[in-house]
């Protein structure tokens, strides 16, 4: 097995310059002028033309909504938003729990967390006689 060797182009800003302003200027296709300079990818060409470009060439995104739709948008941003706050509550109560118990470790010289699930006393099973 061989790997064969992979190149990657790299264009002058003179050379990428000139190919928005040929597209601008003439109006072909963005698929002709990639292949008459050998550009791969429609991507590659419409990040020069956001860049050195004039924009009108560029296909826009027109959102169309219901005014239900934007209710329901904005009403789940605001569930996110108290959800994202009752998180950080939550979470800057554990840590505080966890540094609470850190200090009565160090206080009273024993690990808490180890000790919590025994029994208080060692005889608590054995009957008296």
């Amino acid at each position: 097995m061989t790997k064969e060797n992979k190149y990657m182009r790299r264009y002058s800003l003179s050379f990428k310059q000139l190919v928005v302003k040929e597209l601008e200027e003439t109006g072909e296709s963005k698929g002709s002028i990639c292949k008459k300079y050998g550009i791969n990818g429609g991507a590659t060409l419409n990040k020069w033309l956001l860049k050195f470009g004039k924009g009108h060439l560029i296909n826009q995104v027109i959102r169309v909504e219901t005014m239900e739709e934007k209710d329901r948008i904005k009403y789940l941003e605001n569930e996110l938003k108290k959800l994202k706050l009752a998180l950080a509550d939550s979470l800057l109560a554990q840590r505080s729990l966890e540094i609470v118990i850190e200090e009565a470790n160090r206080e009273y010289k024993t690990d808490l967390k180890k000790n919590f699930g025994e029994s208080a006393s060692t005889d608590s099973g054995k009957s008296s006689d």
